[in-house]
């Protein structure tokens, strides 16, 4: 295993990595995760580079497909398949950036595949467990107020968490029942929430107006607000929903992104439209979407095989 992103050799590729972040940011209009995302693989790649010296790479011109296949080669070892793809997408982008840019001469990675990834998603709740969490959530305090809106707006919509902690209170139109969604690629949606979520988040705004008020101007107050009053991190969503999870008496851990998950399945579950839920998750291609459609087929044929009497029959001769 070798040192960390932050060991990284100071100025090893610096120059390009760092047009490379001006392109993502101001052509790709990448959001921020994005780009700390690609600039952490970068490092983590050129730390590979330096720590093996599996060649000698004065020039970004010197890096060959030979480099990349071993570098996910060792990523293949400690990564899961998602972040091996990541990577290498990272790195395609980047070669085909700095050829565009007449920088370097070929994209030494442009002819790998990624892993093919798992069909599976996180673990999601059931409707009665997802029922359970949200009605454990009590509204005694302010704190306990934004815990349930926040519980009830993930649920109702099923935005992504950063999406969630990124709403200002002028994103949130209680007379239409709305939400404006800036999600990847800072691309806008409107996703309708449930009279329930409306109903709390209300409530929630209402009760934080005062520590909203140190904003300017106030319409543009974050939505939710830690109690210092500055904007709600995601890492504090993710604390405090494993504090219900835990009171409410479910024995699995689930993350935030577990929700989205749990929004889509039972949608589809209810007989909800794939286009529809493809526009309410803000899904680019339909593709990604369907992935809830092979595992939804995959659970009714379990349920088909436990349950139909002549499902264990074998015909005779076969």
């Amino acid at each position: 295993m070798y040192p960390p992103v932050w060991f990284c050799r100071p100025g090893m590729f610096a120059a390009q990595i760092r047009t490379f972040e001006k392109y993502l940011r101001i052509e790709r209009n990448a959001s921020d995760c994005t780009c700390r995302s690609y600039l952490r693989d970068l490092a983590d790649f050129c730390d590979f580079l330096r720590v093996t010296r599996i060649g000698s790479f004065e020039h970004i011109t010197d890096i060959d497909g030979l480099a990349v296949r071993a570098y996910l080669a060792d990523c293949a070892r400690r990564n899961r398949k998602s972040t091996q793809a990541r990577k290498l997408s990272c790195l395609k982008t980047f070669f085909s950036f700095l050829v565009r840019e007449g920088l370097a001469a070929a994209n030494p990675a442009e002819t790998l595949k990624a892993p093919k990834r798992d069909s599976t998603l996180p673990r999601h709740l059931t409707v009665d467990e997802m029922f359970a969490l949200l009605d454990s959530v009590p509204a005694d305090t302010l704190l306990q107020a934004r815990d349930r809106a926040v519980l009830e707006l993930l649920y109702s919509t099923g935005i992504r968490l950063s999406e969630l902690v990124g709403l200002n209170r002028c994103d949130i139109d209680q007379r239409s029942g709305t939400v404006l969604i800036r999600g990847k690629g800072r691309k806008e949606r409107v996703v309708p929430m449930g009279r329930k979520a409306a109903a709390v988040v209300a409530d929630y705004c209402a009760r934080s107006q005062d520590l909203a008020g140190r904003h300017q101007p106030v319409n543009r107050a974050p939505v939710f607000l830690n109690n210092r009053g500055g904007r709600l991190s995601g890492r504090s969503v993710a604390r405090l929903l494993d504090g219900w999870i835990e009171r409410c008496g479910i024995t699995h851990k689930i993350s935030p992104h577990a929700i989205r998950h749990s929004f889509a399945t039972h949608l589809l579950n209810a007989g909800a439209d794939m286009r529809g839920i493809q526009e309410l998750l803000g899904h680019a291609s339909l593709a990604t979407t369907q992935k809830y459609t092979h595992l939804h087929v995959d659970a009714l044929m379990q349920v088909y095989d436990r349950a139909h009497p002549r499902s264990k029959i074998v015909p005779e001769g076969l």
